[in-house]
């Protein structure tokens, strides 16, 4: 797996933005975030400026509009963060990890069922 930008939580946020809503105007990233956080417009240029310069998001200039697309993948990045995650709290050990979100109540009776029947389908693949 290539190395993917490490972003901040901030830069996330923007990210998750673009991801679900790309290709994207900059005043339309600006309407979206101001929305739910309280940054201001300025704060949202900068952020979007560092994830161009890291390599995370390309633009295109559409008359007077600056337009951003993700160079990442959305799947991939959470699943490196996850794992970064993963080695960083618990030594690689997922079963670790489970046993802490299960044993401090963290997982829903429903997020424990997908769980069960995610690990249930594995299981049968890995058979046949």
């Amino acid at each position: 797996m290539k190395a993917l930008p490490q972003i901040s939580e901030a830069e996330f946020e923007v990210m998750k933005v673009i991801w679900k809503h790309a290709p994207i105007s900059t005043n339309e990233i600006t309407d979206k975030l101001t929305q739910t956080t309280k940054w201001s417009p300025k704060t949202i240029q900068t952020l979007i400026k560092r994830l161009v310069t890291k390599g995370a998001l390309s633009y295109e200039k559409q008359s007077r509009v600056f337009v951003y697309t993700p160079l990442i993948d959305e799947k991939e990045y959470i699943g490196q963060e996850s794992h970064s995650f993963l080695e960083r709290y618990y030594d690689g050990d997922i079963t670790a990890m489970l046993s802490a979100y299960i044993e401090d109540d963290k997982l829903s009776e429903s997020e424990i069922d997908i769980l069960h029947s995610l690990l249930l389908r594995k299981a049968k693949t890995r058979r046949d």
